[in-house]
């Protein structure tokens, strides 16, 4: 009988939360799936949804579990969201927890080059921007002074039905009628050339000097936030910039498909894609 390795095993998993920085003396919390075992581990900092302005650590609890009994340690992170901070806020939240997990990455079980992300809708989108703007001075503004040598760039990066173009949900939400999603847009990104510049597609189109790590974005080919076309012109820039990155599509499905949904017909491919992708990039 062949041996059972770190991604067949299923491991128990500890869940603790953490400080992981201080915002106007308040503490900002990670909380940590960690696998059972002595590892390496493969580790992922994951960035929720919530249209940049809601939710918290919590959210994909199901899918950080999930991760962790594979053998994958997860660091879900809270960051500042309106009223307490716009865009960059948590663009810089989510630079220092990449430092402070790759800081603490063998202390944890891992190692700092295994370390990548993962987020879902506008956390999809984050983690990608987070990713391709890591030496960005707006982002690393942060300090972590107990490791000030250490970059924010990740091994690899995965975005689920990610927002991936800010401003042309913008102009969906406003096409449907959406007030309070519009709201969302302004509270967080303030105008619409900001909403350009933080553009996933449009960053790539304008051929800025980026970093590109090994990239899964996947999602529904019904999702009425995120066009099939965007997603392709994601990859297709992604591609041309000299990048690696894998997309998937699942059939019918739409925004948010398996959001908070363990037994979401998807869920569970989807899971699946995603552990593959990491141990892929963590060999």
């Amino acid at each position: 009988m062949p041996p059972v390795t770190l991604a067949d095993a299923k491991h128990d998993v500890r869940v603790e939360d953490v400080e992981y920085q201080r915002q106007a003396g308040r503490a900002m919390l990670a909380r940590l799936y960690r696998p059972s075992g002595t590892g390496p581990f493969p580790a992922a900092l994951q960035v929720h949804g919530g249209a940049w302005v809601n939710k918290d650590r919590i959210d994909n609890d199901f899918m950080a579990k999930a991760l962790a009994e594979s053998g994958i340690l997860v660091a879900s992170i809270d960051f500042r969201m309106p009223p307490d901070g716009g865009y960059p806020a948590s663009l810089q939240d989510i630079n220092l927890g990449i430092r402070w997990l790759k800081a603490r990455a063998r202390l944890y079980g891992s190692r700092p080059d295994w370390v990548g992300s993962f987020g879902t809708s506008s956390g999809g989108h984050q983690v990608l921007l987070a990713a391709m703007r890591a030496d960005d001075q707006r982002y690393a503004a942060l300090p972590l002074p107990e490791a000030p040598e250490i970059d924010g760039r990740q091994g690899w990066v995965i975005s689920g039905w990610g927002v991936l173009d800010p401003l042309l949900r913008y102009h969906l939400a406003k096409k449907a009628g959406n007030a309070e999603l519009m709201e969302n847009h302004h509270a967080f990104w303030g105008t619409e050339a900001v909403m350009s510049e933080g553009s996933i597609p449009a960053i790539l189109d304008r051929g800025e000097k980026v970093q590109l790590p090994p990239a899964l974005v996947f999602g529904g080919d019904a999702d009425e936030w995120v066009p099939v076309e965007v997603t392709n012109r994601v990859v297709a820039g992604w591609t041309k910039a000299g990048g690696e990155i894998e997309a998937e599509f699942y059939k019918g499905a739409n925004h948010g498909f398996m959001t908070g949904k363990p037994d979401a017909p998807y869920a569970r491919p989807a899971l699946e894609r995603m552990k593959a992708f990491i141990r892929k990039h963590t060999a």
